[in-house]
């Protein structure tokens, strides 16, 4: 990064992305509770990051792409790795881990299809489906009920849903 991009906000999603080998390796060494540890302190970066690039002024289309690359890289790694840290509590919810991976994906595709990059939409739906979906899975994990996480996903469609319709809007009304 150069000097101008050197922000607290795009620290903070580095940050993001240079935890993933880490969460990886925390679960084939079979250590849920650091896994945990530092998953929340993506999920925390993640809340900061927007808040810092805006209380600070440090907002940019190249921050808001590293965001949502640090937000992809975790979101990814997160369900591989609880499936595996976490085998009775998340297996039998596989149905609506492929629900949640085909609405994760269709807004990035959609993108891609439109603009040929991610889109940076950041709405309001996509802040509040994150926290509930987070909140949700350590539920999930910590044997809590199943239903919540499917509540949560059903939240994160329509998040989503929302996503796809402001990225396939006609040209000349706000974009990505």
């Amino acid at each position: 990064m150069t000097a101008s991009r050197v922000t607290l906000p795009n620290l903070l999603s580095v940050f993001r992305l240079a935890m993933v080998p880490v969460l990886i390796h925390l679960t084939v060494t079979a250590r849920p509770g650091p896994f945990l540890g530092v998953l929340a302190a993506c999920l925390v970066s993640d809340v900061l990051d927007g808040y810092f690039a805006r209380r600070l002024g440090q907002t940019s289309a190249f921050g808001a792409a590293l965001d949502t690359w640090g937000d992809f890289a975790v979101y990814v790694t997160v369900p591989v790795c609880g499936w595996w840290l976490w085998p009775e509590q998340v297996r039998p919810e596989a149905p609506f881990l492929l629900v949640l991976a085909i609405s994760y994906l269709s807004p990035i595709a959609a993108g891609w299809l439109k603009y040929g990059r991610l889109t940076n939409h950041h709405t309001w739906s996509g802040k509040v489906s994150t926290i509930v979906l987070a909140v949700a899975s350590f539920a999930l994990i910590a044997g809590g009920p199943p239903w919540l996480f499917r509540l949560a996903t059903l939240i994160v469609v329509l998040s989503d849903l929302e996503e796809i319709a402001l990225t396939l809007r006609p040209r000349g009304q706000a974009g990505a």
